[in-house]
């Protein structure tokens, strides 16, 4: 990948955040109270919208692929389940295998479901314990050290790229995202 692809994907997952977290204090006319609200926001705002979204999808349609190389609804779902074992077990010190068994792709709709409601609560977690003065400390995240600001943000960052393609299967099925309805 070009170091210009890469720039612009940095971009668009600020613009994404920058968005989500503008549009929540836009609808509820709140100010932030800090950094660490700010994250935690814009992480309830978008848990929202992937378990509606994950909700919204027929169960006959977790097969769905937009196009024959790319993952299927439920694959994305998944994705975004082992993501968050990840980061937010790595925020509360936690290993993924001892949040949630991922299922297959293939499983059916309720399990994936729960499973990435598990990885949700995890995120609860990890995200109700963050504050302005511990986004700065350092956390183990796999073989490197991230802040922990910097990885709630990014998970608020996948996950808002990982509903952009939840949306747009919702979109290619007929059904209208939950962050489109009125």
């Amino acid at each position: 990948m070009s170091e210009q692809v890469k720039r612009a994907y940095v971009v668009m997952a600020g613009l994404m955040t920058f968005g989500a977290t503008l549009a929540w204090a836009q609808a509820t006319g709140a100010p932030a109270a800090g950094p660490a609200s700010e994250v935690q926001r814009s992480y309830a705002a978008l848990k929202g919208n992937v378990l509606k979204a994950a909700d919204k999808m027929p169960a006959g349609d977790y097969s769905f692929k937009a196009t024959p190389d790319v993952r299927t609804f439920a694959r994305v779902v998944n994705h975004v389940t082992e993501a968050q074992a990840r980061s937010c077990g790595a925020a509360n010190h936690t290993a993924a295998a001892e949040i949630v068994k991922v299922p297959a792709e293939t499983a059916d709709k309720a399990t994936i479901v729960d499973a990435l409601k598990a990885s949700f609560t995890e995120c609860d977690k990890a995200f109700a314990a963050l504050t302005d003065a511990n986004l700065g400390e350092m956390v183990e995240a796999g073989p490197m050290k991230r802040s922990r600001v910097g990885l709630m943000w990014g998970t608020v960052s996948h996950d808002n790229e990982q509903y952009a393609t939840l949306a747009l299967y919702l979109r290619l099925k007929g059904l209208a995202p939950p962050s489109s309805e009125k």
